[in-house]
């Protein structure tokens, strides 16, 4: 099916064909419609398959509409997990409504709120935020919702594993109860169901659309994934040696810790390679100027922790390293999702180490294979790492908890007490669950 029989407008349409989008992805032709017809959607599918232009095309056809727009108001709110992401995420919007009369900005910490201040005076069509951030402009009366239209949760399990679960809760009772909602989430938790249901609470009438494009086990086909045993001691050799002798053009690279990265970027300067990290310690106009050097081609080697997993879009990115290997399952696909993005075909190499074996198995029992293994010759490992066991299941070290985080403070525990009743008195009153 042709973007020209989703409902779009020309000049949407023409801003699509200018960018070379030849056909809608599946999250795409699904949401669309959906969104178009104004009702609330749930919408899962993993990074990769076109989640922002599935809610920003629709959302910009909705609001391209004659109104007078009141200072400091927005018409549609957009919120994110990080920084880069609210970035991207406007810097796509921009793009797609090139042909449109509409506004867009992003808001986000670390760096000084006046100018944005400044530029909300006058009001925005479409807003994209980092949680802490919106809190911090609607507490200084910089923003007002009165008239929100439409709201989107992007990444929304990102959000609730950094944390955010009360700041999503104290701004979704600052909005207006009549709107359209949308959440888009590369997986589906017992978090992300909670906050789905209160999510779409203002539209008791109608339960909201759930849109499952495909199983958060999955990666895309077109990523070539395979790992390299190591001894833990042998990485950053390792690094520079696949880096030197098989001649990658570009690569992303995964760590833990923020110190580990800046570690990494020295051992790597003095082999010869010049890379640069990002991490949630260097300034917002220093991670600024980083990605944009990464994305430009200026910079070949950018060592990222996992703030930057979901805030990179770059669709030709050749290659991701895992060089240390992620305990979620769900982050390595995330990571990995930063290449092989639109179709195009993209590599995935870990390293992995003896303490790595359970986090390895927990990661092939979620794919559902194995993942290829190769040798370095000149990297012969002293601790012999075990094949996986396909189902193996790890031990959590604490019960899940259902629902949002504990709270971290008294006026937060009333909040949430308070929701907790409210919660049952709807339920109790015939409120439908958006997943029943």
């Amino acid at each position: 099916m042709p973007f020209s029989k989703l409902g779009l407008s020309k000049p949407l349409l023409q801003a699509i064909k200018e960018l070379g989008y030849k056909k809608p992805t599946p999250i795409q032709t699904q949401a669309i419609p959906v969104i178009l017809a104004g009702k609330d959607l749930v919408a899962t599918s993993q990074t990769g398959t076109g989640k922002t232009a599935a809610f920003v095309l629709p959302l910009l056809e909705k609001l391209n509409k004659e109104r007078t727009l009141r200072g400091k108001r927005i018409r549609a709110l957009i919120l994110t997990p990080t920084r880069e992401l609210s970035v991207q995420v406007e810097a796509n919007v921009a793009l797609y409504s090139k042909h449109l009369k509409l506004t867009s900005m992003a808001v986000y910490g670390g760096v000084d709120t006046e100018p944005q201040k400044q530029r909300l005076i006058e009001g925005v069509d479409i807003l994209v935020a980092t949680p802490g951030r919106l809190l911090d402009l609607a507490h200084q009366r910089a923003v007002h919702f009165d008239e929100l239209e439409v709201l989107v949760l992007d990444e929304a399990d990102r959000m609730i594993d950094m944390g955010f679960t009360d700041e999503l809760y104290k701004i979704l009772d600052r909005l207006p109860p009549h709107r359209q909602n949308l959440l888009f989430s590369a997986t589906i938790t017992d978090s992300v169901r909670e906050l789905a249901y209160d999510f779409s609470d203002s539209k008791v009438s109608e339960p909201a659309t759930e849109i499952k494009i495909s199983p958060r086990t999955k990666t895309a086909p077109n990523i070539k994934q395979w790992l390299i045993t190591v001894d833990k001691d042998t990485k950053s050799a390792l690094l520079s040696h696949l880096i030197k002798e098989q001649k990658w053009d570009q690569a992303l690279i995964f760590i833990e810790k923020k110190h580990g990265a800046a570690k990494l970027v020295d051992q790597l300067a003095k082999r010869g390679i010049e890379a640069d990290s990002i991490h949630g310690d260097r300034s917002q106009a220093m991670r600024e100027k980083i990605l944009t050097d990464f994305k430009s081609g200026k910079l070949k080697y950018l060592v990222a922790t996992g703030v930057a997993a979901r805030g990179i879009d770059i669709g030709d990115l050749s290659r991701v390293v895992n060089y240390d290997l992620p305990f979620k399952p769900e982050e390595y696909v995330h990571r990995i999702g930063r290449t092989g993005r639109a179709g195009a075909a993209g590599e995935a190499i870990s390293f992995v180490a003896m303490g790595d074996f359970k986090n390895l198995c927990a990661i092939e029992s979620r794919l559902k294979h194995i993942i290829d293994r190769e040798e370095i010759d000149e990297f012969p490992v002293r601790k012999t790492v075990p094949v996986s066991v396909l189902n193996f299941i790890r031990k959590s070290k604490a019960p899940e908890r259902k629902g949002p985080s504990k709270p971290r403070s008294g006026s937060k525990a009333k909040d949430n007490v308070s929701k907790s009743k409210d919660k049952e008195s709807n339920k109790t009153s015939g409120k439908k669950n958006i997943f029943e």
